[in-house]
């Protein structure tokens, strides 16, 4: 079993940044990918970045790629998602969930989901 739990979403005017965290429970951390998915109000979940836990081989959508950073510490079992240049079009709900090994694009294949944090952008 894993436990997760999301932090640092807000507020932040276009342009800005923030730093989500997801924090896990479970000894065995390490062995588990770990994805960051979105849902705007109206909008299906979408992926937005994983990191595997086999190789830490890193997956971002092509739409956000060279905005936001995905990285992990397992030692704080802790993963992160760094985001810059925020647009309004950013604006969603952010969950973290995770699955054995590798990353992977289909969202029904992650097992455990953290409640989401909140990101707002405003223009």
């Amino acid at each position: 079993q894993v436990q997760l739990v999301e932090s640092g979403g807000g507020l932040v005017q276009a342009g800005g940044s923030l730093r989500l965290s997801c924090a896990a429970s479970g000894r065995t951390f390490s062995n588990y990918a770990v994805g960051w998915f979105r849902q705007a109000p109206g909008k299906e979940r979408e992926m937005v970045s994983g990191i595997s836990g086999s190789d830490g081989s890193i997956y971002y959508a092509d739409s956000l790629k060279g905005r936001f950073t995905i990285s992990r510490d397992n030692a704080k079992k802790t993963v992160y998602l760094q985001m810059s240049s925020l647009k309004p079009e950013d604006t969603a709900v952010y969950y973290c969930a995770a699955r054995g090994w590798r990353v992977v694009t289909t969202i029904r294949d992650y097992d455990y989901w953290g409640q989401g944090t909140q990101v707002t952008v405003s223009s």
